[in-house]
C-alpha cells in the first residue's frame, strides 16, 4: 500500500511553495505508489504538485496515466450530475431537493446552455449520462473508479442499446474487467460478439434490416473535396473490396509510386468505379474467416470472425464463400474452447506452412491493442537473423508495419513468454499483449502437418 504520510509531507510541502524531492538537472520525482492512490481529492493533490517539464520520460508516462484516471473520475461525476438535472423540475437557488418522476423535455437544454454545447450533443451528454447512471451502472463505477476512459464507457452504451437491460448487464458483466486493458476498436469486437451470441437469431435479424439499408452517400466537405461512402455494406464483401484495392496500392507503390498509400488506395477506388484501372494484382481478394466447427456444419448459430473487421453473424461466417467465389480463404477452424483444430487456404498453390502456422497462431499484429489482420503484416524476427536467430515459428511474429517499424527505428523491444508478449517502450514501461495458449500452438502445429 502507498505510504500515506509521505506523500502528504510531499503534498503539503509543494502546496506550501517548497519543492519536492528532486536529483540532478531539477528532476522531480513522483510518489513510487502512484499508480495505487485512487482517483479523487487527494491523487487531483498530488499532481497538482507536480510541473510536468521537470519530469523524465518515464515518469510523464506515469503522470499522463494518473492524470486520465483523474479525467474519467470527473467525468463520471458530471454525468452523474447531468442524470440529476434531467429529473429536477425549475427551482431557485434556496429550493428544497426535489425530483421529478419521470425525465423532463427540456432538462438536456439547460445542459447545453451551461456548458456550451450544441442542441445534438446535449442531447449525446444527456443519454450517455441516463445510460450509465441507471441502466450500466457497473460501466459508470469503472468510469468513475479510473479504470475505463469515456470513449469506453461509450462504447459499452453503443454496443449494448438493442439488448433488453438484463442481458446488457450480463453482457458488461463479461467484460468490464478485461475493458481496462482494452482499445475502445478491441472492446468494440468483444462486445459485439458477446451480444450476437446472446441471441442469434436477433442478430440475425438486424444484420438483414441493417444491410437492407445499405446505400451510397456523397458529402461536402469544408475544404471544397468531396467524399463518398458506401453504407450498411456486406462485411465480407467490403473486406474482400478493401484487400483487392490495397494490394493494388502495394505494387503501385513497390514500382515507385510518389503517392502516399492513402492516396494510392482513394484513386485506385475512383479509377475501378470509373473503369480506368484495370486492377491487376498479385494476389485476388482474400476472406480470412474463423468458425467454429458447428457452426460451419449449421448446428450452431456461434459468430464468426472476419480479420481486420470482428464478428459477423453464423449465416455470413457460412455464406462467405458463396459470396466471394474467386476469393482466396484463409480459415482456422475452431473447437468447443476456441482452440484451433485445422488451418489451410483455398489457394491452389498455398503460402508456405510455417507462414500460415504463424498466421493461425497470431491473426493481428502482436503489439497491444493493434488489430491489423496477420495476412497484412511483416513476419517479424524477434531475434534477428544477424543475431543468431532461426527462421522458425517460435522465432516469428506479426507485426503490421507501423509496429515492425517502432521496433527497428522506434527504440521498442519485445519478449514471448508464456501468457503472451510483453513490450518495452523506450521510455522503460512493459506492457502485456494476448496470451498464447500453448495447448492450442500444439494444435495449430499438428493440423499444419497433417
Amino acid at each position: 500500500m502507498f505510504d500515506t504520510d509521505a506523500i502528504l509531507e510531499l503534498t503539503h510541502a509543494e502546496l506550501a511553495g517548497g519543492s519536492v524531492e528532486s536529483v540532478e538537472s531539477d528532476r522531480q520525482v513522483l510518489p513510487k505508489d502512484l499508480e495505487l492512490i485512487a482517483p479523487g481529492p487527494f491523487l487531483g493533490a498530488v499532481l497538482e504538485t507536480v510541473d510536468p517539464t521537470r519530469l523524465n520520460g518515464h515518469d510523464a508516462v506515469r503522470y499522463v496515466k494518473a492524470s486520465a484516471r483523474m479525467e474519467a473520475h470527473f467525468a463520471a461525476k458530471c454525468l452523474a450530475g447531468t442524470a440529476e438535472i434531467a429529473y429536477s423540475p425549475p427551482s431557485g437557488p434556496g429550493a428544497e431537493v426535489v425530483r421529478n418522476p419521470e425525465e423532463l423535455e427540456f432538462a438536456s437544454t439547460e445542459v447545453a446552455t451551461a456548458l456550451t454545447l450544441t442542441r445534438r450533443a446535449a442531447d449525446a451528454e444527456m443519454g450517455l449520462a441516463l445510460q450509465l447512471c441507471e441502466r450500466l451502472p457497473a460501466v459508470w463505477r469503472a468510469l468513475d473508479e479510473g479504470r475505463i476512459d469515456v470513449r469506453r464507457a461509450r462504447e459499452f452504451d453503443k454496443q449494448t442499446a438493442h439488448l433488453p437491460t438484463g442481458e446488457a448487464r450480463d453482457l458488461v458483466d463479461r467484460v468490464i474487467t478485461d475493458a481496462t486493458d482494452l482499445t475502445t476498436g478491441q472492446l468494440r469486437a468483444r462486445l459485439q460478439r458477446l451480444s450476437l451470441e446472446v441471441d442469434p437469431q436477433a442478430a440475425k435479424t438486424r444484420y438483414e434490416e441493417g444491410v437492407g439499408e445499405r446505400r451510397l452517400q456523397r458529402e461536402a466537405n469544408p475544404d471544397g473535396t468531396a467524399s463518398l461512402l458506401g453504407l450498411n455494406l456486406a462485411p465480407n464483401k467490403t473486406g474482400a473490396a478493401f484487400t483487392k484495392i490495397n494490394d493494388v496500392a502495394q505494387r503501385l507503390k513497390r514500382k515507385g509510386d510518389p503517392r502516399t498509400m492513402d492516396q494510392i488506395r482513394a484513386d485506385v477506388f475512383l479509377d475501378l468505379l470509373l473503369g480506368g484501372h484495370r486492377a491487376r494484382t498479385s494476389r485476388k481478394g482474400f476472406v480470412d474467416i474463423r468458425v467454429d466447427l458447428k457452426t460451419l456444419t449449421e448446428l450452431t448459430g456461434t459468430p464468426g470472425e472476419l480479420a481486420g473487421y470482428g464478428p459477423v453473424i453464423a449465416d455470413i461466417a457460412r455464406q462467405v464463400a458463396l459470396d466471394q467465389p474467386n476469393a482466396e480463404f484463409r480459415f482456422a477452424v475452431t473447437n468447443d474452447d476456441d482452440q484451433i483444430v485445422h488451418v489451410g487456404t483455398t489457394k491452389r498453390r498455398p503460402t508456405s506452412s510455417m507462414k500460415r502456422l504463424v498466421q493461425a497462431q497470431h491473426p493481428t499484429c502482436v503489439f497491444r491493442g493493434c488489430r491489423m489482420p496477420a495476412i497484412d503484416c511483416d513476419i517479424d524476427h524477434r531475434v534477428a537473423v544477424v543475431e543468431g536467430g532461426p527462421t522458425t515459428p517460435c522465432n516469428l511474429t506479426p507485426l503490421c508495419r507501423h509496429h515492425h517499424r517502432a521496433k527497428h527505428d522506434g527504440g521498442w523491444k519485445y519478449v514471448k513468454h508464456r501468457d503472451g508478449f510483453t513490450f518495452i517502450s523506450p521510455l522503460g514501461h512493459h506492457y502485456t499483449s494476448g496470451a498464447l495458449n500453448q495447448e492450442r500452438v500444439q494444435l495449430v502445429e499438428n493440423a499444419v502437418r497433417m
